[in-house]
């Protein structure tokens, strides 16, 4: 998106520009701001000047000259009262309404904070949605396994989708990290390759001996770069172009079909997960140093896959005390054979 094509309110422009060069905010984060913010700016005409809303996206309505005083005046109840709407009506979960919860905090914090225009965010106090914590869904060592060999088939590509499902499965990336990966972010010397994660903040991972031996392998069949630009990045199109994610996606879910694991719900991201999960039960990694590897900002992030079952809290299972006793089977009736059997009972009528 050009942010200065958008159609949107000047005062939505500027908070975009700013988390774009001051920030340095991804393009898909500025995208995910503008659909959010527009989203809300179109809601908040609709509620104020009673405009229909059975549209559910409400793309009818126009916010482009949005007074700029309706904007600033916004208040909790106009926070609340949207937020219900894209539960009831967009069937939004709380994932999704948290997010469009980060975008109007962020939008209302730089109005007040950054622009000067309000004395205080009117939605400081905009609490973010309880969501159900679940465990992280994630492949076995068995099923990992399972997966790389599955790749070695009659695939003409076969050598770049498993470089790629390796990396997902050892360094526990992002589908946006991988994707973005560029050949001179590889250091043959150290082993090491630089990473572009959330906040265009940079990391550092260790390649393995797995690897390294499939970069090495797919960069001796690598494709022709269609152009100087795309000449940059590790993994190619069979036309040699950058792949998409949405590409990747799809490769993995092939592989994950060929594997025989299709249908349980796993993607790149729950490679990410897989990854973690293994370094973690298998490996023994310090939850600190998982935090690492990951790029998580907060440990409460990573803390997840310590409540994944794991060889401890399945041995101090087994160590309970009453963790030995069998349950009673149940006594079978023994009748004595003098005893006439008896007619059961006739219903009066």
């Amino acid at each position: 998106m050009n942010i200065n094509d958008a159609q949107c309110p000047q005062l939505l422009k500027d908070f975009l520009f700013y988390m774009l060069t001051i920030k340095g905010r991804s393009q898909r984060t500025i995208d995910s701001y503008f659909i959010d913010l527009r989203f809300f700016l179109r809601y908040l005409r609709a509620a104020r000047e009673h405009l229909a809303m059975s549209e559910p996206n409400l793309s009818n309505i126009s916010i482009e000259d949005l007074p700029r005083e309706m904007i600033l005046g916004v208040t909790l109840s106009d926070a609340y009262g949207f937020l219900n709407f894209v539960q009831t009506t967009n069937e939004n979960n709380a994932a999704t309404r948290s997010r469009k919860v980060s975008s109007l905090r962020s939008f209302y914090n730089y109005l007040s904070s950054k622009a000067g225009l309000l004395e205080i965010s009117p939605l400081k106090d905009l609490e973010t949605p309880s969501q159900r914590k679940s465990l992280p869904k994630y492949l076995t060592l068995e099923e990992s396994r399972q997966l790389l060999q599955a790749i070695d088939g009659p695939s003409p590509r076969k050598e770049r989708d498993y470089c790629m499902i390796t990396l997902l499965l050892n360094c526990g990336m992002r589908l946006s990290e991988l994707v973005g990966i560029k050949k001179s972010s590889i250091h043959w010397d150290d082993c090491t390759l630089v990473l572009l994660g959330k906040g265009n903040k940079e990391r550092m991972v260790f390649l393995n001996e797995a690897c390294l031996s499939a970069l090495e392998v797919y960069l001796e069949v690598r494709e022709e770069p269609k152009t100087d630009q795309e000449k940059e990045y590790l993994f190619l199109s069979k036309n040699g172009k950058q792949l998409s994610p949405r590409r990747v996606e799809q490769i993995v879910e092939a592989a994950l079909k060929q594997a025989g694991l299709s249908g349980r719900g796993f993607s790149p991201h729950k490679l990410r997960h897989t990854a973690a999960t293994l370094m973690y039960q298998h490996g023994g990694v310090d939850i600190r140093v998982l935090k690492e590897i990951l790029g998580h900002e907060n440990l409460g992030t990573t803390e997840i896959y310590t409540h994944v079952a794991s060889p401890q809290v399945e041995d101090a299972a087994r160590k309970n005390p009453l963790g030995s006793i069998a349950a009673p089977k149940p006594k079978k009736a023994v009748r004595n054979k003098e005893q006439p059997l008896q007619e059961p009972e006739k219903e009066s009528t």
